[in-house]
C-alpha cells in the first residue's frame, strides 16, 4: 500500500505524513521533492503551475509509486493531488494506492501559511489551490479535518486501514 496524504499547501501534508510514515516504519516521501527547478521557481515568484507544468512532476511521483507497489513496499507520499485527474495519474501506479485529504477551509490555511518559513510556495498562490482543488468524496479518498491534532489524524489513518505500526 501506498498512502497519499493530500490537499492544499498548508493542509499540514508534510507533517502527517511524515507522522505516518514514522509511526508505521514506511519510508516517507514529500511530493515537493519531485517538482523540477522551473516548477519550484515560478511558485517562488508567484505563478500558478499549469496542468503541464505538473505532468512531469505527477510521472515522477506516479514511477514512485509504481515501484513500491511492484516490489511490495509500502509508503507514504506527500502531494497535493488537487485535481481528479491528477490523482488518476498516481492511481495509474496499482492496486493500493490510497488517498487520505486533509481538509481545512481558506481561512485557516492562509493563516497557517502566514506563519510559515522556508518554503518556496508564495502564500498568494493559494487562492489558485482552492480553485483547482477537486474535493474528493468519501468513496475516493479518507477526508479528515486539517486542524486535528497530528497524532489523531495518524490514528484514524491506521484505524482506516487497519494499519501495524511500530509503536
Amino acid at each position: 500500500m501506498v498512502i497519499v496524504v493530500m490537499g492544499v499547501s498548508g493542509a499540514g501534508k508534510t507533517t502527517v505524513g511524515r507522522a505516518l510514515a514514522e509511526t508505521l516504519g514506511w519510508p516517507f516521501y514529500d511530493g515537493d521533492d519531485f517538482h523540477p527547478p522551473a516548477n519550484i521557481e515560478r511558485m517562488r515568484c508567484g505563478v500558478p503551475l499549469t496542468d503541464a507544468d505538473r505532468r512531469p512532476w505527477l510521472e515522477a511521483l506516479r514511477a514512485l509509486i509504481a515501484r513500491h507497489l511492484q516490489e511490495g513496499r509500502p509508503a507514504v507520499v506527500a502531494c497535493s493531488a488537487l485535481k481528479r485527474s491528477y490523482r488518476d495519474v498516481l492511481r495509474r501506479a496499482g492496486e493500493g494506492v490510497r488517498f487520505v485529504h486533509l481538509a481545512a477551509d481558506y481561512e485557516t490555511i492562509r493563516r497557517r501559511l502566514e506563519t510559515r518559513r522556508g518554503h518556496f510556495f508564495d502564500p498568494k498562490l493559494l487562492q489558485s489551490q482552492f480553485d483547482d482543488l477537486e474535493t474528493p468524496d468519501a468513496d475516493e479518498a479518507l477526508i479528515l479535518e486539517a486542524t486535528r491534532p497530528v497524532s489523531e489524524l495518524v490514528r484514524a489513518i491506521i484505524t482506516r486501514w487497519n494499519l501495524q505500526g511500530r509503536r
